[in-house]
């Protein structure tokens, strides 16, 4: 192809051939980036010459990490920590390449550091997302090794640099075996040989291969996959198991029928060090755990050990709590009935405008008994869901079918059986309240002092499953709380699994007007005598002051006529709940003054295999509820703990969402019972102050129900079965309110008959012990009714002599 000659220019030459040109922008920043390149490559080099391989760090020789009480004294320090080395060619080849699997598949044909990894990990703490990871082997080896844990720019600089070094100079199978010498593997165990001794009592080269991919697995979260320690991890453990297990065969080191073929390998349970014995070693676990979840500190720091940590835990409380469970459960207890080995206890103790832990019991003795009964999540709340589900239709401005808002003095039909009817008509689900009683139009008042599972079902379906659940994580349930992300209608009955310590978050948030402080049990931490940042509690309006206020109103009346009346001993205000587990195998009180919240549990467990059992015969009673033990621990604990301060009153402000300046008792009469309120409560506010909607809340993001999220959704959740009582299981007052098999009509006269009997006559009923339903899978359970104290003596009426008092 020709070319066009040049234009001439005006004095006649030929101008030359023009050729690219670089904009001025465009050569500055080319030189800009030859410039930061060369920089950087100077640095790299620079940093390389400088720093050198260091001695291993004091990890090799860790000390003991010291946990004080809030005043400053010492209550425990941990265990000592085991180390052996062994050879590589003592390590059996698949548990070498099951560690390899779990964390660096390609160890032997790549350079020591990931730097892509180390990028997006330096940048994503550069925008404050906290530690991050994605280390190559060598890069973690350098970290345990001649490293500390800390989690910044300059140590990840160091960890670069000494990896490369390291890597020029010694093998890969040298940095494997430090690697897996120096490893943490959770029980205070470094390295696969203590591991091996520590979770299968022997030696690493007798491990099997399912063994291996076990303890591989461990690396990643030690604390988090222990079986034993936290059976309600097992399926997580588990899935990273197998992820183990399947990357060896993806890699050609393990074929798939073998792999078909394993069963998980039961780790044995943990040797407890006598220094924790008690519940000092409840407390280290708890403390140790909420320092990792929250990013405080991670496994191998704490390993590391040499740390004075101040927790929140109050001595004086902590006391009395140990002291109200061994008086009021354990001392009821003997050797003589088979049941009474199957009792386990748990609780958690909140300041909820502070959201300190200031009281836990974990079990009778941390050596005996190594799960932390107060943490653990795998017992059915019940009925103390209930005020979740209220508070979330207060919060959300749910209505009923028929189109009104729900509040206190909402009517519901409480007949048992009554199928529940969805967003698209009648769904399949009808549950049963306890004992099968039946209860006419009823309001929610009234519902939720006998824990009538036909109201909160319906209501649960006019709020929506989707609802409820945020309204529960937003008071401070985990959203990963076992059984509730895939619960449908039924969560409204209590099938979600949190612990006492998530519960007493969540009634915290209750008592602290909707205001939620995530709770905390730590207040400083110090090494060699210089302080670690321990960031301050996360706040936030969970829900509408007025929601979470009228379920205070309402909860007070469960704590004055309901079932909760024994926790009326304390002489000052106070809200709460009972709860019973399906089958019986767990039962809750949930209460709360203006000052202390605290969600007690006694469950049922195996002592052999760790399974759920029944607490049927318990302490030699026909049915454990939560008007029983978990009532008369939670009144004694709060009395003692709150012995010499002021007595606080509930300032409420519930808005339109108030009670009736008489709420119907137990019994139908308009006056709850006769008896004042306690020295220093105050009614329940009706001043007829009525607030706008409160639209302050962030949690679960408040809008107005329309009946768009309920029933339908789970219409063949049950089957048709029905669904257990008091959440999984329906508590009941003590008195008589209805009978089964009669219409509506006449459920209305016998209401007009009983209105003129006498208190008397309700006693009757109270004193007289319920019998066993013979609960199924399929929710036919047994309910709340308070049942009369083991060594209580029956009057000529039937009714214990101890009332609602907790036991001497």
């Amino acid at each position: 192809m020709s070319e066009e000659p040049e234009e001439p220019n005006n004095s006649g030459e030929q101008q030359p051939a023009a050729g690219p040109r670089r904009s001025p922008v465009k050569r500055r920043i080319l030189a800009a980036g030859i410039l930061v390149t060369l920089v950087a490559t100077g640095g790299l080099i620079t940093g390389y010459l400088l720093v050198d391989i260091p001695d291993p760090n004091s990890a090799a020789t860790a000390q003991n990490n010291v946990y004080l009480y809030s005043d400053g004294t010492q209550f425990a320090r941990d265990g000592d920590v085991n180390r052996q080395n062994v050879r590589l060619d003592d390590i059996p080849e698949p548990t070498r390449h099951a560690v390899l699997a779990a964390e660096d598949r390609d160890f032997y044909h790549q350079p020591a550091i990931d730097v892509t990894a180390m990028i997006r990990a330096g940048w994503n703490m550069l925008q404050g997302e906290g530690k991050q990871s994605g280390s190559t082997i060598t890069q973690q080896y350098v970290k345990n090794y001649y490293l500390d844990q800390e989690q910044t720019l300059t140590r990840k600089a160091k960890e670069l640099f000494i990896a490369l070094k390291l890597d020029n100079r010694v093998s890969k199978d040298e940095i494997l075996t430090g690697y897996l010498n120096t490893s943490y593997f959770g029980r205070n165990s470094y390295g696969i040989q203590a591991a091996a001794q520590a979770y299968y009592d022997k030696h690493a080269s007798d491990l099997t291969t399912a063994e291996g991919a076990y303890l591989a697995a461990l690396l990643n979260s030690p604390n988090l996959y222990d079986v034993a320690a936290h059976p309600e991890n097992r399926k997580r453990a588990v899935a990273r198991w197998k992820y183990v297990l399947n990357g060896m065969v993806k890699e050609g080191w393990l074929k798939p029928r073998e792999r078909d073929a394993m069963a998980f390998p039961e780790p044995r349970d943990p040797q407890r060090p006598s220094a924790l014995a008690g519940q000092r070693g409840y407390l280290v676990e708890a403390v140790n755990t909420h320092l990792t979840e929250r990013g405080i500190l991670d496994e191998q720091e704490l390993a590391r050990g040499g740390l004075r940590i101040t927790t929140t835990i109050d001595r004086a409380k902590q006391d009395a709590l140990v002291k109200a469970v061994e008086k009021e459960l354990l001392s009821k207890l003997g050797d003589e009935r088979e049941e009474d080995s199957y009792v386990r206890a748990g609780a958690s103790s909140i300041e909820p405008r502070t959201g300190e832990v200031l009281a836990m019991y974990g079990g009778i003795d941390y050596i005996q008994q190594y799960v932390n009964n107060a943490t653990r999540r795998d017992y059915q709340a019940g009925s103390t869901f209930k005020p979740i589900v209220y508070a979330s239709a207060v919060h959300h401005r749910a209505k009923t079918r028929g189109g009104e808002l729900i509040g206190p003095n909402t009517t519901y039909d409480g007949a048992s059986g009554r199928t529940v009817i969805g967003a698209g008509g009648p769904t399949k689900w009808a549950p049963h309240n306890q004992d099968n009683v039946s209860y006419g139009s009823i309001p929610v008042t009234t519902a939720m002092n006998k824990s009538v599972n036909a109201v909160f079902a319906q209501m649960g379906a006019d709020v929506g499953p989707e609802r409820i659940k945020k309204t529960a994580v937003a008071l401070g349930l985990s959203p990963d709380t076992p059984n509730m992300a895939e619960s449908n209608a039924s969560i409204s009955l209590g099938t979600a699994t949190p612990s006492t310590l998530d519960m007493a978050q969540a009634y915290a948030t209750l008592a602290n007007h909707g205001e939620r402080v995530d709770h905390t049990l730590v207040k400083k931490i110090t090494r060699n005598g210089e302080s670690i940042p321990v960031p301050e509690p996360e706040t936030g309006q969970a829900v509408s002051r007025q929601a979470a206020d009228s379920t205070t109103a309402v909860l007070r009346e469960v704590v004055k006529t309901g079932t909760g009346s024994r926790a009326k001993a304390l002489g000052r205000p106070a809200a709460g709940k009972t709860g019973t587990a399906e089958e019986n195998e767990a039962a809750w009180f949930a209460g709360y003054t203006p000052d202390l919240a605290t969600v007690v549990a006694v469950m049922g467990q195996d002592p052999e295999t760790g399974g759920h059992k029944s607490l049927y015969g318990a302490a030699g009673m026909p049915r454990l509820n939560g008007s029983d033990f978990p009532t008369l621990i939670w009144t004694a604990y709060t009395t003692e703990a709150l012995r010499g301060t002021p007595v606080k009153n509930f300032e409420l402000k519930p808005g339109k969402n108030r009670l009736p300046k008489a709420s119907p008792s137990p019994s139908g009469s308009t006056d709850p019972s006769g008896d004042p309120d306690a020295p220093g409560e105050e009614p329940t506010p009706v001043d007829g102050s009525e607030e706008a909607p409160d639209t302050s809340a962030t949690g679960p993001g408040r809008e107005d129900a329309e009946n768009t999220g309920g029933g339908g959704d789970d219409r063949d959740d049950r089957d048709g079965g029905d669904y257990g009582d008091d959440g999984a299981n329906g508590e009941r007052a003590p008195e008589k309110t209805g009978k089964t098999g009669k219409t509506e009509k006449d459920r209305e006269k016998d209401r007009e008959k009983n209105r003129g009997k006498k208190a008397g006559d309700d006693e009757k009923q109270q004193g007289k012990p319920a019998k066993p339903s013979g609960g199924t899978a399929d929710g036919k359970n047994p309910g709340e009714a308070p049942s009369p104290a083991p060594e209580a003596k029956a009057s000529p009426e039937g009714s214990p002599e101890t009332s609602a008092a907790p036991r001497p």
